[in-house]
């Protein structure tokens, strides 16, 4: 069997026709691949026509306010990745001279570029011989080949790329790996995979011994840790207290201070609790509205959050100050609270 052969066939048939694929700029295919990290093509298209119009150029994105990255990142979540971009960029211009890394290893240098990323800036860039291994590669070929061998794994992983790497078409791999990667993303999908018009149907082990579900084999199990925050939107005339968070997931967006708590509790029972009286020692404060428990999920976290909206006089927190809720739309902010801002017309 030709491998890749038959998967650049097949490609050449079934091929979406996207925006990054019309460039060979490294830059521009770098910004496709850090945005497509746990991002659906559908979501990623207008973001990446949003970033590459902002910042058509390294230097652009390199001498950009991290605010306004994050801002035109809202939404997609993984907010790290907006952050290693603008590091990035900034170091590409401090060390190589604004000039996008050409090579496999000094792109593997970049903040938040990992193998998989190097492996495809590398190939559809400057048509160097390196495979993608990505969640669409693995499960095409654990299923093809039959390989139980966990992909999460250490040795897994090193598995993967050896066998990714020996199929690749060292004469054309960026068109190998756009063939494998489409190939996953729309023939051998996660769920309900064309079998009856798939090409390698008479070579694959998974279709021909009924364990297509089976593949990719994964030896753990993500822990997802349940949070229960209490937010704050505490309103003085026509300003919102807000600040910045320092650290964490959301790390350089805005935010509405609130309490934590390990375990669910009804209003009465936050009302009542010392964290609480803690957080509004001294302070006078009306409350006009409270909202009903709603749960934002992320990979490996669940959100339970209610928000309390208050009149208050005065308050004082570290990082954390009185804005014009008219400005407030300009601030880069997680998913939830933009939804709880524009759910009350904050915004």
């Amino acid at each position: 069997m030709n491998f890749s052969s038959i998967l650049i066939e097949w490609y050449k048939i079934n091929k979406r026709e996207l925006p990054w694929r019309n460039t060979i700029n490294p830059y521009f295919i770098w910004i496709s691949e850090i945005i497509l990290q746990q991002t659906k093509v559908e979501q990623g298209i207008p973001y990446y026509n949003k970033f590459i119009k902002h910042f058509p150029t390294v230097q652009k994105l390199a001498s950009a306010d991290q605010e306004l990255v994050l801002k035109l990142w809202q939404g997609l979540g993984y907010y790290s990745r907006a952050r290693n971009l603008h590091a990035s960029a900034k170091f590409i211009i401090k060390n190589h001279q604004g000039k996008f890394p050409d090579n496999y290893n000094e792109i593997l240098e970049l903040k938040g570029v990992g193998t998989y990323t190097a492996a495809a800036v590398a190939s559809f860039s400057f048509g160097l011989p390196y495979a993608v291994v990505d969640g669409n590669v693995i499960r095409v070929l654990s299923r093809i080949y039959g390989l139980n061998l966990p992909f999460d794994s250490a040795i897994g992983k090193k598995y993967f790329i050896e066998i990714a790497q020996k199929l690749l078409d060292k004469l054309m791999p960026a068109e190998n790996n756009q063939a494998i990667m489409e190939f996953g993303a729309l023939q051998c999908t996660p769920k309900s995979p064309k079998c009856s018009i798939c090409p390698f149907i008479n070579e694959c082990v998974a279709f021909r011994t009924n364990t297509i579900d089976k593949f990719p084999v994964k030896s753990k199990k993500l822990k997802v840790k349940k949070r229960y925050l209490n937010y704050f939107y505490l309103k003085k005339r026509k300003e919102i207290f807000i600040g910045k968070r320092n650290n964490g997931i959301w790390k350089g967006l805005y935010d509405l201070p609130f309490l934590e708590f390990s375990f669910p509790l009804t209003e009465t029972e936050v009302l009542k609790s010392n964290e609480w009286n803690t957080f509004f020692k001294n302070i006078n404060y009306k409350i006009i509205s409270v909202s009903n428990v709603s749960v934002h999920k992320l990979s490996h976290q669940h959100l339970y959050s209610r928000f309390w909206t208050l009149e208050v006089n005065n308050f004082e927190l570290e990082n954390f100050s009185f804005k014009k809720s008219s400005k407030i739309s300009d601030l880069p902010v997680p998913r939830l609270l933009d939804k709880f801002l524009k759910d009350n017309d904050i915004v």
